[in-house]
């Protein structure tokens, strides 16, 4: 799940040490690297479905499960696990949760066999889970006071990277070489980065017992309900197509230009979080509903004008445009609505996503399955017509008019 704000960031109590009075950029971009293959393997699946689909002799409806699973990993396991380890030592979890995706990508990139390769990625998503919840408090822990929001920023950086340079880099490296190279080389990387945490990462503490608040009281926060909801189906809107974005292009007969594709929704998606990034603080209510209807252009343009090859680059375009800033936009207006619970939302909001993520894999296989991968676009529209009325209704709280607080 990608939790690319500030909500994620709720200061716990310092370390034995304060923080820097600079930004310690070395530890930050070790952060920044952590998002990256967190991202990276959540939707290297999406590039690679004919080819892993082929090896692990199933369908790519079912080969489609691997980010299902994924996400029903993170959200199973994101809520009990931050509470198990809230007391744990950052650094300590923080590694042994890259080592858990090292484990995962590796038995995924050796396995031939479905069942296992399922395994392996329900244990990579329990690992996101894991991850999700401490990267960036991690990350404005190291910074001082005034530099918090930019050490977030660079954490979170592996986001956009591994949309616009990872997934097309490991498309590529699947058609060129084998959908396994791209997962050994993912695990190549995190080996790395666990050296590099061991050996420049500052530790620190984790929470007090008792600290974190109720998950449950936070449902009756102003707000905080309606960004959930928005948040859920935005997200399955999205990833029923996402998923299977590789079928979907096959079957317009595009499907050896896959990774261009997802290289320019990623070069799309870095231009959305720059604008969202420069704007949030004074339009998160006309950001997210921008968001919103580009997502649904989008849609509408694949749904009527697939045929055109250069339409459907159009189309991408703006589906990165809309989504890019999409994770900051809704994880900001949780953490607004929130306000002290943010803790709380967040593991919510992390729980949700991940929802919405095996959903949308699910939905999709059985779209996929039933009536073609030509009904993506359409499901896309009829679902964002509540996340587009919610947004509209809630002005007060979640997405106020005034904007971000």
């Amino acid at each position: 799940m990608r939790t690319d704000t500030r909500t994620a960031a709720v200061a716990a109590p310092a370390g034995n040490a304060g923080p820097p009075r600079k930004l310690p950029l070395l530890p930050l971009l070790a952060l920044a690297t952590a998002v990256f293959i967190t991202s990276l393997t959540e939707t290297l699946p999406a590039g690679l479905l004919p080819a892993m689909s082929a090896d692990l002799g199933v369908s790519e409806s079912a080969t489609g499960q691997t980010v299902t699973i994924y996400a029903i990993g993170t959200a199973l396991t994101a809520i009990p696990l931050t509470a198990v380890t809230a007391a744990w030592r950052r650094k300590r979890l923080l590694l042994v949760a890259m080592a858990g995706f090292a484990a995962a990508n590796t038995v995924t990139a050796v396995s031939g066999d479905y069942t296992l390769t399922m395994a392996a990625r329900f244990v990579a998503g329990v690992a996101a889970g894991l991850a999700w919840a401490l990267l960036a408090g991690y990350a404005r822990r190291l910074a001082p006071a005034h530099l918090q929001g930019k050490a977030i920023a660079i954490a979170m950086a592996g986001i956009p990277v591994a949309l616009s340079l990872g997934v097309p880099a490991g498309t590529f490296l699947g058609k060129v070489l084998s959908w396994q190279v791209a997962f050994l080389v993912m695990t190549g990387l995190t080996v790395g980065l666990l050296a590099w945490i061991a050996a420049l990462v500052p530790d620190q503490p984790g929470q007090p017992r008792g600290a974190q608040t109720p998950m449950l009281r936070t449902l009756r926060v102003p707000g905080v309900t309606p960004v959930l909801f928005v948040t859920l189906v935005f997200v399955l809107a999205h990833t029923v197509l996402y998923t299977y974005i590789a079928t979907f292009l096959d079957e317009l007969g595009m499907g050896g230009s896959t990774d261009l594709v997802l290289l320019v929704f990623g070069a799309a998606s870095l231009v959305s979080i720059w604008i969202v990034g420069s704007l949030i603080h004074r339009r998160l209510r006309a950001l997210t509903l921008a968001s919103v209807l580009l997502v649904g252009v989008a849609a509408a343009v694949l749904a009527v004008f697939s045929e055109s090859p250069v339409l459907v680059y159009v189309a991408v375009t703006l589906w990165g445009l809309g989504w890019g800033g999409a994770p900051t936009l809704l994880q900001t207006a949780a953490g607004d609505a929130g306000g002290d619970a943010g803790d709380a939302v967040q593991a919510m909001l992390v729980t949700l996503w991940n929802v919405a993520m095996a959903g949308g894999g699910v939905f999709g296989g059985i779209l996929l399955g039933l009536v073609g991968s030509s009904s993506f676009p359409w499901t896309i529209l009829l679902l964002l017509i509540p996340v587009l009325l919610v947004v509209l209704a809630v002005r007060g709280h979640g997405f106020p008019v005034r904007g971000h607080r």
